[in-house]
């Protein structure tokens, strides 16, 4: 199911990128935008808002995920065979880059996550969680930015689509090793957990596609 949702949004992807290349001739504007991630509410029964800035150049971004769960199809490996889910309070970061082109730009992305141990059945609550712990990712964020009204002279102008890829491996976590050990409830063993990666299968690769709206746009 996970690998099915994580290739049609990889379809939706480049077939969004390709309608951006349409408008490679004109020049970068300067410009402000809020977007709102599609796969925190819809995968992850979160949500995700981001804030941009775009100069001449460069685009410089801050990011919020609030109340982001890694369960059901989403959980793999080691966490599915101990019976184990994530919480994630928040994921936030910055992320700062530069613009090739109007439709694209590449940006380098700090980011800090929280993530809540628990019991794939038990309640999330604090007497009932495992362990929490926080981790710093730093990598590369590519995305989109595709207009599909711009020549309208009203109020859907400011539309936005910004399809984006992303690589956030982890570079440190507060646990020591990068990992904990715990007795397990379920299967009755000491089991070992490695701290997560923030993307897809637990990897630090992730697609995404957000909706916003921007200001400032420039009449051609």
């Amino acid at each position: 199911m996970v690998m099915k949702i994580f290739r049609e949004s990889s379809i939706i992807f480049v077939v969004l990128m390709m309608i951006c290349t349409k408008s490679i001739a004109q020049e970068n504007e300067r410009e402000a935008a809020i977007l709102f991630g599609l796969n925190q509410p819809l995968l992850m029964g979160g949500f995700n808002v981001e804030l941009n800035y775009f100069t001449n150049r460069m685009a410089f971004d801050f990011s919020h995920g609030i109340s982001l769960d890694f369960k059901g199809g989403l959980v793999t490996g080691s966490m599915k065979d101990q019976h184990l889910v994530a919480h994630l309070p928040y994921s936030t970061g910055i992320g700062i880059g530069y613009r090739f082109a109007p439709w694209i730009n590449l940006r380098v992305e700090p980011k800090w996550h929280r993530f809540e141990i628990f019991y794939d059945d038990d309640e999330q609550i604090f007497a009932n969680r495992i362990i929490s712990y926080n981790t710093f990712t730093l990598g590369l964020g590519l995305y989109g930015k595709w207009h599909p009204f711009k020549k309208k002279e009203n109020f859907l102008r400011g539309i936005m689509i910004a399809p984006s890829v992303r690589f956030w491996p982890n570079v440190s976590s507060t646990l020591p090793g990068d990992q904990f050990s715990y007795a397990n409830k379920i299967t009755g063993q000491t089991e070992t957990q490695k701290v997560l990666n923030i993307g897809a299968n637990n990897t630090p690769w992730f697609i995404n596609v957000s909706v916003g709206y921007s200001f400032g746009l420039k009449k051609n």
